[in-house]
Parts: structure tokens; sequence; C-alpha cells
């Protein structure tokens, strides 16, 4: 099947096409879901919550732009939507101390995906969205302000700083790493 053939049969409600669209998108979104979610339980809960939404809303979606941004964007909305505004504010508490470390890229190089994803899943959930965002995702400040409900400042500062934490958590398992081959 096509995907022009999948939108049509769920727009007409067809149960076979909307099997279809799941299978065809699930793995992609679930993908998109764990960036914003601390754990593969809470993205699954976002991944079912966005396909309800979806055949929900797929009556109105004009096949002119791309589907799956479409289909992206409501993932990202409904992790964000899952999220309390004031979790960001709870964790600026204490990262002021931060250092500035400087990773060195072979350092990166050696972490593999699912290590480097990892590690942004434990980022606080504000600096979490913001870097997914900006660094994944590709929107501008401007863009994440409003998706968020913040000041474009704050999205700018909270980039900042999960790179900071970021680069300190990888320096503390590169640390790790060396004491284990060592000790």
């Amino acid at each position: 099947m096509t995907e022009s053939e999948i939108i049509r049969g769920c727009q007409r409600g067809k149960a076979k096409y909307q099997k279809a669209l799941v299978l065809r998108y699930s793995a992609m979104m679930m993908t998109v879901a764990r960036r914003y979610c601390r754990d593969d339980h809470a993205a699954k809960d976002v991944l079912q919550e966005a396909f309800i939404r979806v055949f929900r809303a797929i009556d109105r979606y004009q096949q002119t732009g791309s589907f799956v941004a479409w289909l992206r964007r409501i993932v990202i909305n409904i992790a964000l939507q899952s999220k309390e505004k004031a979790s960001y504010q709870r964790e600026q508490a204490g990262l002021e101390e931060i250092a500035h470390p400087l990773v060195a890229p072979n350092i990166v190089q050696q972490l593999g995906a699912e290590e480097l994803i990892a590690l942004i899943q434990k980022l606080p959930e504000g600096f979490r969205d913001v870097f997914n965002l900006y660094v994944v995702e590709g929107y501008a400040h401007d863009e994440i302000a409003e998706i968020l409900g913040i000041a474009p400042g704050t999205s700018r500062s909270q980039l900042v700083r999960a790179r900071q934490k970021l680069q300190a958590m990888i320096l503390q398992q590169e640390k790790e790493t060396y004491v284990k081959r060592v000790g």
C-alpha cells in the first residue's frame, strides 16, 4: 500500500488501513517519542495517544505537506503536553554550579547512538526538550518558545545548560570507563 492509499483508507475509518499506518510509522515515531520521555513506558503512552489523535484528526489532513512531518509534530506535541510546565523551573535549581568542561571529540565518537540517547534521556525534562527540539528537530528558539510556552531567552539558556550537563555526563562516563579499565 502506498502512503496515499493508507491515508485515504484511514480517512474512511477502515481498520485495515489504520493497522497499516501504525505498522509503517510506529518504529519511527517511537524514536521521536523516546527523545522526549524518560523511559520506554512513557514513550509508548505518548505514541499510543499520538495515534489516537492522528485517527481522530486525519480527516483534516490535506495531502499537500509531508505526512511524516505532520505525524512527527503530533508526537512531539503530545510528549510535551504530557509534562507540567512547572518542571522547567524546578529543574533549573542547583544547576548553576555545573562546570564548563570541554569534551574531547574522540569521547563523543566512542559513544554509540544508544548510549548517547540514554545520556540525553537523563537530562532534566526542560533541558532535554529544548535540546531535542533545537539540535535534533532543527527548530529555532522562537519556535521552541512558542511550542513550550517559554521565553526565547529561556530556550537559549536551557540549551546551553543542557549542553553543559550533557558534557559533564559524558566526561563522568569516560572517567568511569577509564577507572574500570585501569582498576
